[in-house]
């Protein structure tokens, strides 16, 4: 996108893996926390990229971001995380300026989630852009395709279906306890970690389950107080989680750490217990599923579960298509409007450079020159003149480029710098 004079790069790139062809533990590798997120837009900044946000969810972990090569922005990824050149390359996907611009759309609008509609993906990537925004690398660019993509999100949201009924992986969780246990208000349930996911899903939990058996732990435990205080629940200390696993029928794990917090070490089961891991990286160890009496499930396990509500989404889709494509031409038609804007600007100014010249000459021949009446009249004349032009520009996108270098030549226009 070197033409649109809006980045030092040349073109708008998404680097990244998600679900599709990456599993849990690959994308684990990629994953980043707040702080390595920071850290990473903190290089961008220092090597001169700009443009750029990052995210990393359960599902996705993705840089969009403008660069001569897209190597730069893998480079990025795989220094500021625990993952290879050589697994990205496995796994990932690149796509280049109106390709990028298009799975923005995708991705923002849910349509691209794991489960179909889940809109929470949208607020992740409003916060990306604070993030760059805060740090100095974001760009005009970026904060008009991030708001064009808000926009559509919140219209598909509002005219469709695509997100009615509760489909999320904390509602997925609870899902498969109620079709896996007869009575699932009589099991003992260990809900481990109240972060936005296990907030969630112990609302999910009390809802749909009408279990009141329900322990939370969370390591700070005022968080944990917190929630357990709306729905009458307990709440035991963090030390107490090798024993509370031992008394639990089921443990759900909603931690996010980067490295598993429940190891074989802490699980003495005393009779069957189904896990629950909620979290990327896993927060289970995978040895955990050797011993005895324990099954584990992931949330790649439980986004595989359809339902009516999935069915009903999905006669959306067309719909919400519809409205990306929409945005998404608006979008470009803004984008179109960029490239030829510096040419406008420097004919505006040779335009003006003319009228000054011939009311100098006029008003050296002429007795009582009105110089107001001259200035008006030419500034009309160049206004009409540019909107003819502009008009043109806009209306004629598939020979843009000739017309813009036809009014350089024309005009004896110095060609655009470039930044």
């Amino acid at each position: 996108m070197e033409d649109y004079n809006i980045s030092r790069g040349k073109h708008f790139y998404t680097i990244g893996l998600s679900y599709k062809k990456a599993d849990a533990e690959i994308r684990g590798h990629f994953s980043l926390d707040e702080t390595g997120k920071k850290n990473l837009l903190e290089q961008a900044k220092a090597e001169g990229i700009d443009g750029l946000i990052v995210t990393s969810t359960c599902n996705r972990t993705e840089i969009y971001g403008f660069a001569q090569h897209p190597f730069q922005l893998i480079k990025l990824l795989c220094e500021h995380t625990h993952g290879t050149v050589e697994e990205f390359e496995k796994v990932a996907y690149v796509y280049k300026n109106k390709d990028a611009i298009s799975h923005m759309f995708r991705v923002g609008t849910g349509l691209d989630s794991q489960i179909l509609g889940d809109f929470e993906i949208i607020s992740q990537i409003k916060s990306a852009f604070n993030n760059s925004k805060d740090i100095g690398v974001s760009n005009p660019f970026l904060e008009r395709l991030i708001n064009s993509v808000i926009q559509a999100s919140k219209r598909i949201k509002n005219e469709t279906d695509i997100s009615s009924g509760a489909t999320s992986v904390s509602f997925a969780s609870v899902q498969y306890i109620l079709k896996n246990y007869e009575n699932p208000a009589d099991q003992n349930i260990l809900l481990f970690g109240t972060g936005k996911i296990g907030r969630n899903t112990c609302e999910n939990l009390v809802k749909h389950t009408k279990n009141h058996h329900i322990t939370l732990i969370n390591r700070t435990k005022d968080k944990a107080e917190r929630i357990a205080g709306k729905f009458d629940l307990t709440v035991k200390d963090y030390a107490d989680l090798q024993a509370e696993i031992r008394q639990a029928d089921i443990l759900i794990v909603a931690t996010g750490a980067q490295n598993p917090t429940i190891t074989k070490e802490l699980v003495y089961n005393k009779k069957d217990l189904l896990i629950l891991d909620l979290s990327i990286p896993k927060n289970v160890s995978d040895e955990v599923a050797d011993l005895p009496g324990v099954s584990i499930i992931h949330l790649d396990d439980l986004s595989q579960i359809t339902d009516e509500t999935l069915e009903r989404r999905k006669a959306a889709i067309p719909k919400a298509k519809e409205i990306i494509h929409e945005m998404e031409a608006d979008f470009n038609s803004w984008l179109e409007t960029r490239k030829f804007a510096p040419t406008i600007k420097a004919l505006k100014k040779k335009l003006r450079a003319m009228k000054d010249a011939e009311v100098d000459f006029q008003r050296k021949k002429i007795q009582d020159f009105n110089d107001r009446q001259a200035e008006v009249l030419g500034d009309r004349i160049i206004q009409k003149i540019m909107n003819q032009f502009a008009n043109h520009l806009k209306g004629d996108s598939n020979s843009t480029d000739e017309s813009l270098e036809l009014i350089q030549k024309v005009f004896q226009l110095e060609e655009p710098i470039k930044r």
